[in-house]
């Protein structure tokens, strides 16, 4: 059978040549003895066990995967220890317990993350993961833990470093076509909680390897896969290497996209909450603005969420980019207020100093605005909007030294002609202004004003 494809259970149902091993001082006598009071017993006989004599256990299991190599027994071992901290997470402390101070509990494991078998590689992952995790909690690290042995001792340290260096391997080239990456983010997920593990997963340059995952999803594994990955990146976000490293990367337009389409609460929620974090950092919000978050936040608002803590984060963003919208300079307020099409007589529009200083900037992004100010002219119902709208293309054809040629090439005069005989005076006085200065040119059209 293909080993990638082996479930826990069907590896359990083997039989293991205890008694083999034994006569060929593989294991001890003791050993067996352990192994046979507590093998293809009852879930509820072996927790008991666990309870009386846990570290002994703990102790036989890691020496069988030291001393024998055979891939099914190590395989069935690795799948009873998944099986005792499934049921029980706790037990994880077992593998830290004082008898064993001189044991190198780690070893066995972090050296068969590079089996060339996935089943072995996604257990001892899985277990790794889980008995690091109250030794960091603890506050433990690589100095005095071989303090009693002679010989050296894999720490804390090392496995983190070898665990992260495997994780990163998984999300740029999975062992796995369907499971190592979802694997690798799973186990991600839980480890950066742990300071510590936030700072060796920057050094291996791993951040870059998350933005790819953060994309729209429409499956059930593929919006777990997604959940997770926004929840590396938001527990990354307490971390300013880590933002530094995000600022470079397209996260944030890819985060945006995420929040934008997705109906999944918990997926929301943390990328929220992630958006949150980043607003107040470098020029994190300046860029949430010019992507039109403020707009999604409002229709966000508007749904029907349940989870407090994604209120919250929704009041506590629209409050920041407000902040960050008073901040701006004149042009990126105008370019804002187009962006969200929420255009109004503000002073900048009728101010000619506003233009003469600003009209290079029209010309960013193949002319961006101009081009959202044309689409206002389709898309819009409100009469002011349509006004402002068609003002400001005048003011363009009048201040820009190809302003007439750049808004024909952009087929404004024909959405323009449309609108001389709306209903609105406000709208018709615009439109003829602006058919004006197109029909005259620059040289005629400063005799116009409105």
């Amino acid at each position: 059978m293909d080993h990638a494809e082996l479930t826990t259970e069907q590896v359990l149902n083997r039989d293991i040549p205890w008694e083999t091993y034994m006569t060929t001082k593989l294991i001890t006598g003791t050993c067996l003895q352990l192994l046979r009071r507590y093998d293809k017993r009852s879930e509820s006989y072996r927790s008991q066990l666990l309870d009386d004599d846990g570290p002994a256990y703990v102790q036989v299991f890691v020496g069988i995967l030291r001393d024998i190599f055979k891939e099914e027994t190590v395989e069935y071992v690795l799948a009873l220890i998944d099986e005792v901290l499934t049921a029980n997470p706790k037990r994880a402390r077992l593998f830290h317990d004082s008898s064993l101070v001189d044991k190198d509990i780690y070893e066995p494991f972090l050296r068969l993350l590079w089996k060339s078998n996935w089943f072995i590689q996604e257990k001892s992952c899985k277990i790794l993961a889980l008995i690091v995790r109250p030794k960091l909690q603890d506050g433990s690290s690589a100095n005095g833990e071989a303090s009693n042995s002679k010989r050296k001792i894999t720490t804390i340290d090392d496995v983190l470093k070898g665990l992260v260096e495997w994780l990163c391997a998984q999300l740029k080239k999975p062992s796995h076509p369907s499971r190592g990456i979802p694997t690798a983010i799973n186990c991600l997920a839980t480890l950066l909680k742990e300071p510590v593990v936030r700072s060796s997963f920057v050094q291996l340059d791993g951040v870059k390897l998350l933005v790819p995952l953060i994309s729209p999803a429409s499956t059930q594994q593929s919006i777990q896969l997604l959940y997770e990955t926004c929840l590396c990146v938001w527990l990354l976000s307490y971390y300013e290497p880590a933002i530094e490293y995000l600022a470079t990367s397209r996260a944030l337009p890819r985060l945006i996209e995420v929040v934008k389409s997705s109906t999944k609460e918990k997926v929301v929620r943390v990328v929220v909450l992630t958006l949150r974090n980043l607003l107040s950092k470098g020029t994190f919000g300046a860029q949430m603005v010019d992507l039109g978050l403020p707009q999604i936040v409002q229709s966000l608002k508007a749904q029907a969420w349940s989870d407090e803590d994604l209120l919250e984060g929704l009041n506590q963003l629209e409050e920041g980019l407000k902040d960050n919208i008073k901040k701006l300079s004149s042009f990126d307020k105008y370019k804002q207020e187009v962006l969200l099409g929420h255009l109004d007589w503000s002073p900048m529009h009728k101010d000619p100093i506003f233009w003469r200083e600003n009209i290079t900037n029209f010309e960013e992004n193949d002319f961006q605005i101009l081009r959202v100010l044309i689409t206002i002219l389709d898309t819009s119902s409100d009469p002011r909007a349509l006004a402002v709208a068609c003002f400001d293309i005048s003011q363009f054809v009048q201040q820009h030294p190809a302003g007439r040629v750049v808004v024909t090439d952009l087929k404004a005069k024909e959405r323009v002609m449309k609108l001389m005989d709306h209903e609105s005076a406000e709208v018709t006085k615009n439109a003829l202004l602006c058919i004006q200065r197109l029909f005259l040119g620059a040289k005629y059209a400063s005799f116009l004003q409105a």
